[in-house]
Parts: structure tokens; sequence; C-alpha cells
């Protein structure tokens, strides 16, 4: 069983804590994220200019901490978690160069104020760029480096561990090691555009050309990662893998091999020229096949097993196909996004949506587990699943039927039709069931990483 496999290499405290350090500051971006997901779903519904006024001033730069800490400080969370429990599971106990982790845990820590705190000061000007949108101050970018060091130190502890191991790396650790590869080339790319612009001063148009291509390679971190947890949960969700370690490797390998073509683009390329960008918005073509292959790998798999053994009430299996769910259809949203409306939120808001519901259920069928801290609470479990993969499912919908304009609210939005309003409202709704799923999330996660774990004599 491969929660036994993690259960036994996660022996010692030091490593527990590293680990639970990891879950806490996932939960705590998850909760910031809310917070502001609220702000943002009450200035963009219909009538907002006149009842909630005084949010608008407030929107831009909310809306920057609410993409950041939903998409950036949260998956790279979770990305720590994973380094961590894969360099322990090649080990079979203390990894190579351990002290790094923790390091990195810290770092990682430390940037947490340094990520909301600049939006309250009246200096920092919110660019809402694509992909790591910025709060312009020293601060905030300061925040950013250690974030990235902090998953540095996480990765390069992964490689030392890898280099001293004897054998073969089993598929989840394969993949892993090619998502921390991957990284990499993503730090890589941003370092080369901080180059090319090192002269410039920082504005909206610098942070779209410092971010646009590094933006584009964590995609495919989070979906090598995104395949990761889905071969874990269906392990879990039935006891064997759903997918052959076969198709999952060449997933991997796949999403891997596209991504080291990404920095030659700084070369092949004008910098930030519209060939260039073109070049990167090809390339998240890729990013499909491989999810695919996955999702209907693990379908046919849970076929061949007969509808009487479909664990129905089991959080793995919950996440596994409703994340393969929402994260579909936010890729058929994408075919017709075209960077100017609603559509393309509506697009991004299904897969990391898709993303955030398979994480969610590492925590429960994995995390939470191996740290001797299950959670008893299975109903609200179930109800908090549910919740949340229907609001983003029908936030999607929404955003996609309004077509507004993006990263506007109040009146700018411009909502005439019939179907705009109801897209907006539908919107509404759909954020509002996904914040309440959200809050039960780390209610039930919090709470047990908060409370004395549970020994092996109390099982």
């Amino acid at each position: 069983m491969i929660l036994e496999a993690y259960q036994k290499a996660l022996g010692s405290s030091t490593a527990r804590s590293e680990l639970r350090g990891w879950a806490l500051l996932a939960v705590a971006a998850i909760a910031i994220a809310g917070i502001y997901a609220v702000l943002m779903i009450v200035s963009r519904s219909p009538g907002a200019e006149k009842n909630f006024s005084w949010l608008l001033g407030f929107f831009h730069k909310g809306l920057v901490i609410h993409v950041v800490f939903s998409f950036v400080v949260w998956f790279l969370a979770v990305t720590g978690a994973l380094l961590q429990l894969t360099a322990v599971r090649i080990a079979g106990g203390e990894p190579r160069l351990n002290g790094l982790g923790r390091v990195g845990l810290w770092l990682s820590v430390a940037a947490f104020p340094l990520l909301f705190g600049p939006a309250f000061l009246q200096s920092a000007e919110a660019s809402l760029n694509n992909y790591v949108p910025v709060l312009i101050h020293p601060a905030y970018y300061a925040g950013l480096a250690l974030l990235g060091a902090g998953i540095v130190l996480g990765v390069i502890r992964l490689f030392a561990t890898v280099r001293a191991a004897s054998g073969p790396l089993d598929t989840v650790s394969g993949n892993v090691v090619r998502a921390a590869l991957v990284y990499l080339v993503a730090l890589v790319c941003i370092a080369a555009a901080w180059w090319l612009q090192r002269h410039e001063a920082v504005s909206g148009g610098y942070n779209e050309d410092l971010f646009w291509g590094g933006g584009h390679v964590l995609q495919f971190v989070n979906t090598i990662l995104l395949l990761v947890v889905w071969y874990i949960l269906g392990s879990v969700a039935y006891g064997a893998p759903l997918v052959s370690d076969r198709a999952h490797n060449a997933a991997g390998w796949l999403l891997m091999l596209f991504a080291l073509l990404t920095p030659a683009f700084y070369i092949v390329f004008g910098a930030f020229s519209d060939e260039q960008r073109q070049a990167f918005t090809d390339l998240q073509y890729a990013l499909g096949p491989s999810a695919l292959l996955v999702a209907v790998a693990s379908l046919a798999g849970a076929a061949m097993r007969g509808r009487t053994s479909i664990p129905w009430r089991n959080p793995a299996f919950q996440c596994l196909f409703l994340s393969m769910g929402v994260f579909g259809l936010g890729g058929v949203f994408g075919f017709y996004v075209d960077g100017m409306d609603t559509r393309t939120p509506s697009h991004y808001h299904g897969m990391i949506g898709g993303v955030t519901l398979a994480y969610m259920g590492l925590f429960y069928a994995m995390i939470l587990p191996v740290l001797g801290r299950p959670s008893a609470m299975r109903k609200t479990i179930a109800v908090q699943i549910m919740l949340y993969a229907f609001g983003q499912a029908l936030q999607c919908v929404g955003l996609f039927m309004a077509g507004a304009p993006r990263k506007t609210a109040g009146a700018a939005q411009g909502l005439e039709s019939a179907a705009e309003i109801l897209g907006m409202r539908l919107n509404y709704m759909g954020g509002g069931l996904a914040i309440l799923g959200g809050v039960l999330f780390v209610i039930v996660v919090g709470t047990a990483l908060l409370k004395r774990p549970v020994t092996a004599n109390e099982n």
C-alpha cells in the first residue's frame, strides 16, 4: 500500500514536524485566499458600485493577493510537502542534506506576511500581470524571492537524495523529481527575463514580461504534480493504482521534455516579442494530452473493477473524479479564451479548481493519515468536497456566460444583457459555495493539524 510506504519512511519526529509545517502553510494560504475571494465576488456582483463602493478602490490589490495565495502560495506549499515526502521515501528515512528542507520551510513562512502586508501600504501599486500578479513594492518582491528560494532548497535536498539512492525510483517519486527539475527551468526563465530587462523601470509591462515565460512553465510543474496526486488518490481509494506505471511515467516525461525547451525561447526569439509570447502560449497544448492520458487510464482502471467496488464514500475517490471533472471543464473552456474577457478566468478557475480538489484529497488521503492526524469529520468532509467542486463548476459556467471585461468590478464590467447578468450571478453563487467549501476545508484540516496526533496504540 502506498500509504504505508510513506508512513514508514516518515518515522522521525523531525520529518513529521516539517511535513506538518508545510501543511499548515498550505492551509493558511487557502484561508487568506478565501478571505480575499469574498471581497472579489462581492465587488464583482451586479450593483456593487452602489452597495459596496468602498470595496472598489481595494479591488485590484485584493485581486493580486487572492490570486497569489490561491494559485502560487497554496500550490507551492503543497509542492514543498510533496518534495519532502518524496525525499524521505527515496531515502527510507532521513534524506541527504535534510536541514535544507527545514530552512526552506522557514523561508517560505517568512515570505507569507510579505505577500499580503504591502496591500495596506498606499505606496504599493497593483500590477495585474498574468500568472504571478504583483504589488509593486520591495517587500513584495522579497516575499516572492523567499518563497521561491524555499522551494529551491527542497529541490536540492531531493536531488541529493536521488543521487545517493541505489535502486530505481518508483513511479510517484520519478514524476515528483521531474516536476522539481521543471520548477528550476521555470526559475531560469524568470531569471532570463529579469536579465533582459534589468535596466528597465518596474511597471505592469515589466512584470508581464518577467513572469510570462516562467509562469507558463510553472503550469507544467502543477500538471505533473496533479498527475502524481491523481495516482496517489486512485491507489488509496482502490488499494492499488488505477493507472499503469508506464502510462504515468510517459505522461510525466512528455511534460518535462516540453518544459525543457523553454529557456531556448529567450535565444531563438526576440526578447518579449510576439513570436516569443506565442511560443510559450502554444506550448500549453502539451498539457492536455498528458492529463487526458492519465484521466482516461484512471477511468478505465476504475471501470474494470466494476460498479460494486466503487468506494463512493472515500474522500480520495470523490476528490479524484471531481477533480478530473472540474479540470476537464476548465480545459474545454480554454479553447474559447482570448485573454480579454471573463472566459479566460472561467478557464483557469476550472484548471486551478481541479488541482485544488486533488490537493484537498491529498490532505485527506495521505498527509493527515501519515501524520497520525486523520479527521473523524467524515460527513463534513463529504459536504466540503461537494460544495467546493460544484461551486467551482458553477463559477466557471457563470464567468463563461458573462463574457465581461477581465479584472474589472462594478459598473466597469458593462453588464447589460440578461445572459451577462445571469452569468455573473451564477459566478456569485458558485463562488460563494466554493468559498464555503474552502472554509470547511480549513476547519477540518486545520483542526486535525492542531490537535494531538493519534499514536499507533490508539488506532
